[in-house]
């Protein structure tokens, strides 16, 4: 199927805004494709996180070069600090996920494609159960680390915590800033540590799927897209949550998941 530049445009809004905030990029792509019968090719889904991998990269790109220099050093002149010892973290905490979301790619697929209902029910239902979890989390952990002081043991549980993001409607970003409130890391220091370790997995994914590619004026436009939202939603996050928690990203999930059942009925 051939993806017009307006659907282009569409997509690329809503991977922008959904793939970084904890709200699940996937539940609400498939639901867009699902109420407008839209055929949505699965390599226009990863070139659509290649746009959101291309805006968290901007963002943070001062940042990821004092990680590389830092965890070179460390490893060659066995020279510490907190960069190096975040980017080895880093590398351990993305492999759980990368692995587990290699395995799983297939059997997701599958639902995706060819169980549409099934699909929807599970994504309905993971938006709500994980939306609570998000809010009662949040609300209950204490805060009592910043990104610089996060241990090993908090980045790689936060890894691991990645591999039930391969459950549609779940959320890749939820789960791992839920994890880290969890372990009482700071909602700003959450979603920083969240959108830096989905750097790598997105990246992996987009060399994976590179040869699928359908290199078009659409492709162009729906990462262009995705890139320019993403900015912007990272900048307005990482300001709200200083201040601000997570409780309206659950409450919103409740409520598109509780919409997406009553469409199911209806």
């Amino acid at each position: 199927m051939t993806i017009t530049i307006f659907q282009s445009i569409v997509l690329g809004i809503v991977q922008g805004l959904t793939e970084l905030l904890p709200i699940s990029s996937t539940a609400h792509l498939e639901a867009i494709s699902w109420t407008f019968d839209w055929n949505i090719p699965r390599y226009f889904d990863i070139a659509l996180h290649f746009g959101t991998f291309l805006a968290i990269l901007m963002f943070f790109f001062k940042d990821w070069i004092k990680l590389i220099i830092g965890g070179f050093k460390q490893i060659v002149k066995k020279e510490k600090s907190t960069e190096g010892k975040m980017f080895w973290y880093l590398v351990l905490a993305t492999i759980p996920g990368g692995a587990i979301g290699y395995i799983c790619e297939h059997y997701i697929d599958k639902i995706l494609t060819e169980k549409e209902i099934l699909s929807m029910c599970v994504i309905a239902t993971s938006l709500i159960v994980f939306g609570i979890l998000l809010y009662f989390v949040d609300k209950k952990s204490k805060t009592e680390t910043q990104y610089e002081n996060m241990t090993l043991k908090q980045t790689f549980l936060i890894g691991i915590s990645q591999a039930i993001a391969f459950i549609p409607g779940v959320s890749r970003s939820g789960i791992t800033m839920t994890t880290a409130r969890f372990m009482k890391v700071d909602r700003a220091s959450a979603a920083r540590f969240s959108f830096m370790l989905s750097a790598p997995i997105t990246l992996g994914a987009v060399v994976f799927k590179l040869k699928d590619f359908v290199f078009n004026i659409s492709f162009l436009v729906g990462v262009l897209t995705s890139f320019i939202v993403g900015i912007f939603v990272i900048k307005f996050l990482l300001e709200y949550l200083k201040k601000g928690s997570f409780k309206l990203f659950a409450v919103y999930r409740v409520v598109v998941g509780l919409l997406i059942f009553g469409l199911i009925f209806v």
